[in-house]
C-alpha cells in the first residue's frame, strides 16, 4: 500500500524536487502552497510519474487552522500521513535596519511558525499511531548567519530551537516518531527571483551552488534512514565548523561576502512575501551553468560530530605543540 507524504512549498524548487523524488518511489504526495495555477502544474508533473496519488492544497502555511484542515483532508483522501516535510519559506533581502517590523513578522510566520504549525498538525495523527517522520528543511544560514538575511536567518535558527526541544520530549515519551533537520547550502531554485529584495541590487547566490535534487536525496534519506541532522553540501559543513570553532573569524568572512552576494543595481522588488509570485512549477533556477554536478555531498550528524572532534583535536594538538615550543624558549625559573 502506498504511503503518504506531505510537503509544504511543494510547487517549485526544493519542495517540487522532494515531491518528485517520492512520487517516483510510489508515494502518495500532498503538496501545500498558495498559487493555485502552479499547484495544478505541479500536480500534472507529479501525476506523470504514474505512481501514487497527488493532492494539491492551496493555503497559506502561516495559517495554523488551514494547516490543521489540510492534514485532516490528507488523512481522509490519501491515507495515514507517514512523513511530513516543512519546506515553505520566505525572506527579505535587505540590511537588518531596513527591514520593517511587518516584514520581520511575516518572514517569522512563513519560515518559522509554518514549521511549528506543520509539525503540530502531523503529530496529531502520528502520535496515536506512534510512527512517522517529520523533516524540517533548514539552512546553513541558521548555523552561520549571513548579512542581508537577518529575518530569514533568525527564523531558521528558531526552527532549530523548537525542534531540539520537541525531540527531547519525544525521547522522554519513548516515541518512535523521528525528527530530522536538513541544513541546506546555496541551491539553484527560482526562489531568489521571487524573494522580496530591497537591497538595491540583484541577489547572487554564492558558489558552490547545488542541485535541488541533492536536497531531495537528503530528505529521502531522512525518511528512509533517519538521523538527527543532515548537512547538504561541503559549504554547509564548512560554515558549521567555522562557526563552532572560530566564530569571530566566521563573522569577518561573512562581512566580506556582502559584495559577492549582490549583483547589478536593481529596483526594489515586492516579491512573494505577502502574495505568491508568478512563475512556473519548476525545480531549477536560472544558474544551471554554475551548479555542482555532485549527488553525493550529504553528511549526517554522526559524520559531523566526527569532523568536529577531529578538527578540535587538530587545534588542541597545534595549541599544545605551540605551548611546548614556547615553554622551551622561556628561561627556567630559578629556585
Amino acid at each position: 500500500m502506498a504511503r503518504t507524504i506531505v510537503i509544504t512549498g511543494g510547487t517549485a524548487g526544493i519542495g517540487l524536487a522532494i515531491a518528485e523524488k517520492f512520487a517516483r518511489d510510489g508515494w502518495h504526495v500532498a503538496i501545500l502552497a498558495r498559487h493555485e495555477a502552479r499547484l495544478e502544474q505541479a500536480r500534472l508533473r507529479l501525476s506523470a510519474a504514474e505512481a501514487g496519488k497527488v493532492l494539491p492544497i492551496s493555503l497559506d502555511v502561516a495559517d495554523a487552522g488551514a494547516m490543521d484542515a489540510a492534514a485532516a483532508r490528507i488523512e481522509a483522501e490519501l491515507g495515514p500521513i507517514e512523513a511530513w516535510v516543512n519546506n515553505a519559506m520566505s525572506t527579505v533581502v535587505a540590511k537588518a535596519d531596513h527591514i520593517t517590523s511587518a516584514e520581520y513578522a511575516r518572514v517569522t510566520a512563513t519560515t518559522y511558525l509554518s514549521q511549528v504549525y506543520g509539525t503540530l498538525a502531523a503529530l496529531r495523527y502520528m502520535k496515536p499511531r506512534n510512527r512517522g517522520a517529520i523533516i524540517q528543511i533548514s539552512s546553513g544560514l541558521a548555523i552561520r548567519p549571513s548579512p542581508l538575511q537577518a529575518a530569514y536567518c533568525a527564523a531558521k535558527a528558531a526552527v532549530t530551537g523548537f525542534t531540539d526541544s520537541l525531540r527531547a520530549e519525544l525521547i522522554a515519551d519513548r516515541s518512535a516518531i523521528t525528527l530530522s533537520v536538513v541544513y541546506l547550502p546555496a541551491v539553484n531554485t527560482p526562489q531568489p527571483g521571487w524573494a522580496r529584495n530591497r537591497s538595491g541590487r540583484t541577489q547572487v547566490l554564492p558558489d558552490p551552488l547545488f542541485d535541488p535534487r541533492l536536497c531531495a536525496e537528503a530528505v529521502f534519506e531522512a525518511v528512509s534512514r533517519p538521523q538527527r541532522e543532515y548537512w547538504v553540501g561541503r559549504s554547509t559543513a564548512m560554515m558549521a565548523l567555522g562557526q563552532s570553532l572560530l566564530p569571530q573569524g566566521a563573522d569577518r568572512q561573512a562581512a566580506k561576502m556582502i559584495e559577492a552576494m549582490t549583483g547589478d543595481p536593481a529596483p526594489d522588488r515586492t516579491g512573494n512575501l505577502d502574495e505568491p509570485a508568478e512563475g512556473a512549477a519548476a525545480i531549477d533556477g536560472p544558474s544551471t551553468d554554475r551548479v555542482q554536478s555532485t549527488r553525493s555531498e550529504i553528511f549526517t550528524s554522526r559524520q559531523r560530530d566526527l569532523l568536529k572532534a577531529g578538527a578540535a583535536g587538530i587545534l588542541l594538538g597545534t595549541g599544545a605543540a605551540a605551548g611546548l615550543g614556547l615553554a622551551r624558549l622561556l628561561p627556567r625559573a630559578r629556585p
